[in-house]
């Protein structure tokens, strides 16, 4: 996915005390930044996507934070090490002392954050949890993490990837994800996805999809697919794929008047005894005494 942030920022008082290094992936942008701020400097940042921040030194006794629209007033509170700033909510910032700061951005497209959260969680508990504002101010756990990205972010050494999965990291230590306590219920296609899927299979004349294809149609990933289909159908896609293919020869054969070779050939079998295999395995017996027997009755 194409992305640049559209973050509106206005700052008095702040200034960078080296170039900005930054680097664009998939839908997402890591900033890293080193600067100053004089006491009194204040900030306001709003911006559509979630986004954190992570501060590589305590300012909490620096710079102080607020969300309410009347700004930095009786509501601020001391800014943290690390923050998850939900999509849409203001943050107005005020320096009480000057001080010296270095600090990463992660911007993040929404819709990039639902396609890594919603397998494990879902949709609507993915939902929740990018609504949920965090402030950490013991980040131990992800200052390691943010170090590396910073190296990646200033000298991109290894693929995308890597920083990606840094990025993905970082988000899953600091948002506010429920606990997993026991088993979680099986992740299942809703009605919905198979009736999408359904649809897509029908569009093709030999009822023939790849799996990355039945997985474009329902908008999840390949593995993920896969993985959930077995647990809604009880079978593999393809093999689910080839039932659906046999259902519709029982349809020709009692249907229609076409050779079992005309029908092999409308449904990608590689000939009339490729077809015959398949059939006698799935439906007990050959096709012409499948289709004898019914048509007689």
């Amino acid at each position: 996915m194409s992305y640049r942030h559209s973050m509106t920022c206005y700052t008095e008082g702040i200034r960078p005390t080296m170039p900005v290094r930054w680097r664009g992936l998939d839908g997402l942008v890591s900033v890293y930044w080193e600067a100053e701020g004089q006491t009194g400097a204040q900030g306001y940042y709003l911006s559509p996507d979630p986004r954190i921040v992570f501060f590589f030194n305590d300012v909490s006794s620096h710079i102080r934070i607020s969300n309410r629209d009347d700004g930095i007033g009786r509501h601020c509170r001391p800014m943290t090490r690390a923050i998850y700033v939900p999509a849409g909510v203001p943050m107005w910032t005020r320096f009480t002392a000057p001080h010296v700061f270095s600090h990463l951005d992660l911007h993040v497209h929404q819709d990039r954050l639902l396609r890594f959260l919603s397998p494990p969680l879902g949709r609507s508990e993915a939902l929740s949890v990018l609504r949920r504002p965090v402030e950490i101010q013991d980040a131990a756990a992800v200052d390691a993490l943010a170090r590396l990205l910073v190296d990646e972010v200033a000298v991109p050494r290894k693929h995308g990837i890597y920083a990606e999965s840094l990025v993905g990291s970082i988000f899953s230590a600091l948002l506010d994800l429920p606990q997993q306590t026991g088993e979680r219920p099986a992740a299942l296609l809703t009605p919905a996805q198979m009736k999408r899927l359904q649809a897509r299979l029908a569009t093709r004349p030999d009822r023939r999809l790849t799996v990355a294809e039945m997985a474009e149609s329902v908008g999840l990933s390949e593995s993920w697919f896969a993985h959930v289909f077995k647990n809604t159908t009880g079978t593999t896609p393809l093999q689910w794929q080839l039932g659906q293919r046999i259902d519709l020869v029982q349809r020709l054969l009692l249907e229609s008047d076409l050779r079992l070779a005309d029908i092999a050939a409308q449904l990608g079998f590689s000939d009339q005894a490729h077809l015959t295999r398949v059939f006698r395995k799935s439906c007990g017996e050959p096709p012409a005494t499948w289709r004898r027997a019914r048509l007689a009755g």
